[in-house]
């Protein structure tokens, strides 16, 4: 177990499940789980959520316009972990549904994928695999570097759903997600404006993804004025292991603790923390707020709030996407894909969600900008959503609008989020409907 202090960002190429996860598990919930008749905080543009959103409709039969070819770059089967085929499977889904439902716009796409393996000549391979095949959009499932500049020489526009490295903030192209940047910051802002807290006990594991969220969090800490103290333990932990860790965080009694950890680590660090007798607030990740979770650590996990997390609500929005997902995802009894939709649980999708939230979502900004009498073209709907005011993520609660916080995250287009809480043996939503900006503490 190691002490640190360290200010200011460290990035890697390598980065673990947490890299991705610690926006990305939050983002599907919030787009898709949340109460539609809460009343929602002003955003960061100052408009407010809807109290409610009518169902999508289902448009009349196959779309008649031409054919629109949407290139599409995921990354896949990488030794070091960076595997996420269900992605580009829900992303296919989802266009698949489109095609027989009025299209994209108006227009049937033919979705043209390329694998990328995690390293740069596999994603500038693929760039030039797409664009040598007429792709007048290109949609970024999880690609670490993509090759903007032969995107830009083609003239291709580019619209990601989760910003990776540093350079992405910055590229010729919007991310539908602040990605790390913006949840870490967001901690920073429920520590300061929910606790006050003047002083901040850091837990998280010692390789380069954790490393990485980390120095984001401390960063937007660094901004706010808050002191801070990092532990670092192991990727897995014994149960004494993570007893010390949190020791070792509450040792200078600071005003509250954030824990990085994720899957297994949350029941460790939760359980460690109950064990210590701590009974201050800890923040964390929406990953610690799953139900496999919570029904193993039950009431320990009181005191625990999970930035992202918001309570799931049956809504018209989960209603479709049950029904466009139901064929891709596999029977554990028979051993076949294809599930009944009322199966299909939106808030364990993991990774897969992101595929989906990227085209529906684009699918109802493409909707908008056709009624309002602009021709649907990838450059057209790169256009409407880099300035449209008045968009939100599929679902309708997170606010988007591109570029609030420029020069610095000029490709960003969300910046808020929800958080919950164990309380009285349930999760339930810290402040009903709440939306926590980002915005004043990005680094």
């Amino acid at each position: 177990m190691e002490l640190s202090r360290t200010k200011g960002t460290r990035r890697s190429r390598r980065h673990s499940r947490m890299f991705a996860a610690l926006a990305v598990g939050s983002l599907f919930i919030v787009a898709c789980g949340s109460d539609q008749g809460a009343s929602t905080d002003t955003g960061t543009d100052g408009t407010e959520a809807p109290a409610q959103t009518d169902a999508p409709k289902d448009q009349d039969g196959p779309p008649t316009g031409p054919e629109m070819i949407v290139g599409m770059v995921n990354t896949e089967g990488n030794p070091n972990g960076l595997d996420f085929p269900d992605i580009r499977r829900f992303a296919e889904a989802s266009f698949e549904f489109m095609n027989g439902s009025g299209g994209f716009g108006g227009r049937p796409v033919k979705l043209e994928t390329c694998v990328a393996g995690g390293t740069p000549e596999t994603s500038q391979k693929c760039a030039q695999e797409l664009v040598g095949k007429g792709a007048e959009l290109i949609l970024l499932g999880l690609d670490l570097f993509p090759d903007f500049a032969t995107y830009k020489a083609a003239g291709v526009p580019v619209i990601g759903v989760l910003p990776i490295l540093p350079p992405d903030f910055t590229a010729d192209a919007l991310y539908l997600t602040g990605g790390n940047a913006t949840t870490t910051a967001v901690m920073a802002v429920i520590a300061q404006e929910r606790y006050q807290a003047k002083t901040v006990g850091i837990i998280h594991a010692d390789n380069a993804g954790a490393n990485s969220t980390a120095a984001g969090v401390e960063a937007a800490l660094d901004k706010a004025g808050i002191k801070w103290k990092a532990v670092k333990g192991g990727d897995n932990e014994t149960d004494a292991g993570y007893l010390g860790l949190m020791k070792a965080a509450n040792a200078d009694n600071p005003d509250i603790l954030i824990s990085l950890y994720a899957d297994a680590g949350c029941i460790g660090t939760i359980r460690g923390y109950a064990t210590a007798g701590i009974t201050k607030p800890v923040l964390t990740t929406s990953i610690c707020s799953d139900s496999d979770v919570i029904s193993q650590v039950g009431d320990d996990a009181t005191g625990w709030v999970f930035v992202g997390g918001t309570v799931e609500r049956d809504t018209p929005e989960k209603a479709l996407l049950q029904k466009i997902l139901a064929p891709y995802i596999k029977n554990e009894t028979t051993g076949t894909m294809g599930i009944e939709p009322a199966d299909v649980k939106t808030t364990a999708l993991g990774l897969g969600g992101l595929g989906t939230i990227l085209v529906l979502s684009l699918r109802n900004f493409a909707a908008e900008m056709v009624a309002g009498g602009t021709a649907m073209t990838g450059q057209n709907l790169y256009d409407f959503l880099k300035s449209a005011d008045g968009l939100f993520l599929y679902g309708g609660i997170t606010p988007v609008k591109c570029g609030l916080a420029t020069p610095s995250y000029p490709s960003v287009c969300s910046y808020v989020f929800e958080a919950t809480e164990y309380k009285d043996g349930e999760v339930v939503s810290v402040e009903s409907g709440k939306l926590w900006d980002s915005t004043p503490l990005l680094p």
